[in-house]
C-alpha cells in the first residue's frame, strides 16, 4: 500500500518533470548554449519538484493546525518570514543532490576496490536476501541508520563551540512553527548534506530512495516544530519525535545547556535519547530560544538577526569573537 502510494506520487512528479523540462528548461539551455548540462539539470529538476510538492503538502496539512490549535499565539509574525525563505531554499534539495552526485563516483570506486580485494559488500539491503532487499524493509532500515547518524551529528552541533555558533541560527528562533526546521546556517547545511550523502552512499542507498528518505525526514521535522497541539500520547511520542518532545530541546536553559549540552537530540526517533540518557519528557510549554537573547541579568540581550543575511553574517561574527577571545576547551559550555 505504501509502496503503491510512493510509486503513484513518483509517476506524477516524473510526468511533470518531463513536461517542465521539455517546454521550459530545455529551450533555455539551448538558448544559453548550456546543453552540455542537460542530463544533470534534468535530474536536479526532479528534486526541485519533490521539494515544491513537499512544501505544498506540509502547508496544507500543518498550517490549518497552527491556526486552529496553536501552542502560542503571536501578535507579530515577522520573525517567521525569514524561515519561509529558508524553507524554500532547503526543501528544493539542491545541496543534497549536489553532494550525492559528486560523492557517488568516489563510493563506486571504493566499492569496486572492495570487490577486487574480496571484501564484503557494505550495502545494507543485501544483509538478508529476500527480506532486507524488499523496498519497504530497506527503506526503513536506511531511515533508522541515517537517523542514528543524525542523532550524533545533532549532539556534535551542541558539543563544539564553533559548530554551535552555526547551529545557534536554528535555535535563535523564539517562535516555533512549521517553517523553522529549515532555519539553519548555510555552511552547516553544506556540512550536513555532505555528511548524510556520504553515509547514504556507504550503506548502499540508491538515488531514488534517497529522494524519498530526505522528503520523509523533512516532513517529520516540520511536524516537530509546528506551533500546534498534536495528541501524540505516551506511546506514539516514544516511537516518533513529537512537537512537545522537540520543543523541550528548544527550551531556554534546557535544550542546549548543562552537562550533556542539552537534551532530546533525536532527529526522527526518540529511541537514541532514551537509550543514551539524553531524553527529557517535560511537557510544559516553555519559552524557546537561547539564554543570551534574554535581557540582563538573565542574558545579554544578544541579537541574532531578523533577516536571512543578517543571521548568516552574525554567526561568523560570533565565531570570530569566540576564536579571538579563547580557543574553546573540550568541556566548555556550548551556549
Amino acid at each position: 500500500m505504501i509502496q503503491e502510494a510512493i510509486n503513484f506520487v513518483d509517476s506524477g512528479i516524473s510526468a511533470v518533470q518531463t513536461l517542465v523540462y521539455v517546454d521550459v528548461v530545455q529551450p533555455l539551455l539551448f538558448h544559453f548554449n548550456l546543453m552540455g548540462y542537460d542530463d544533470d539539470i534534468y535530474d536536479a529538476l526532479y528534486w526541485v519538484l519533490v521539494g515544491v510538492f513537499q512544501i505544498g503538502v506540509t502547508y496544507a496539512l500543518l498550517r490549518p493546525l497552527e491556526a486552529l490549535r496553536p501552542v502560542e499565539r503571536w501578535q507579530d509574525r515577522r520573525q517567521v518570514r525569514a524561515d519561509v525563505i529558508y524553507t524554500w531554499i532547503a526543501k528544493l534539495g539542491i545541496l543534497n543532490l549536489f553532494f550525492f552526485l559528486v560523492l557517488q563516483p568516489v563510493f563506486n570506486a571504493l566499492q569496486s576496490e572492495m570487490v577486487i580485494r574480496g571484501l564484503p559488500s557494505i550495502e545494507l539491503d543485501g544483509l538478508y536476501p529476500g527480506v532486507t532487499d524488499q523496498p519497504l524493509v530497506s527503506f526503513l532500515l536506511y531511515l533508522v541508520v541515517l537517523d542514528f547518524a543524525g542523532y550524533w551529528y545533532h549532539r556534535w552541533q551542541h558539543r563544539f563551540g564553533v559548530w554551535w555558533e552555526l547551529h545557534a541560527v536554528h535555535h535563535s528562533q523564539r517562535q516555533m512553527s512549521m517553517w523553522c526546521d529549515d532555519r539553519n546556517h548555510f555552511l552547516d547545511d553544506m556540512l550536513q548534506a555532505a555528511f548524510f550523502a556520504s553515509i547514504a552512499l556507504f550503506i548502499g542507498v540508491q538515488p531514488a530512495q534517497y529522494v524519498v528518505l530526505v522528503a520523509v525526514g523533512n516532513f517529520l521535522q516540520s511536524v516537530q516544530h509546528v506551533n500546534a497541539r498534536l495528541p501524540f500520547g505516551p506511546v506514539l511520542e516514544r516511537l516518533i519525535v513529537s512537537p512537545t518532545f522537540h520543543r523541550r530541546h528548544h527550551a531556554i536553559g534546557y535544550g542546549h545547556e548543562g552537562t550533556r549540552y542539552g537534551c532530546n537530540f533525536g532527529v526522527l526517533f526518540p529511541w537514541w535519547d532514551m537509550v543514551l540518557g539524553t531524553a527529557s519528557w517535560v511537557r510544559a510549554v516553555e519559552p524557546t530560544g537561547i539564554r543570551d537573547q534574554l535581557p540582563a541579568p538573565e542574558g545579554r540581550s544578544r541579537r541574532y538577526g531578523m533577516g536571512v543575511i543578517a543571521q548568516q553574517l552574525r554567526a561568523f561574527g560570533r565565531i570570530a569573537r569566540r576564536l579571538a577571545l579563547r580557543r574553546p576547551a573540550l568541556g566548555a559550555d556550548a551556549s
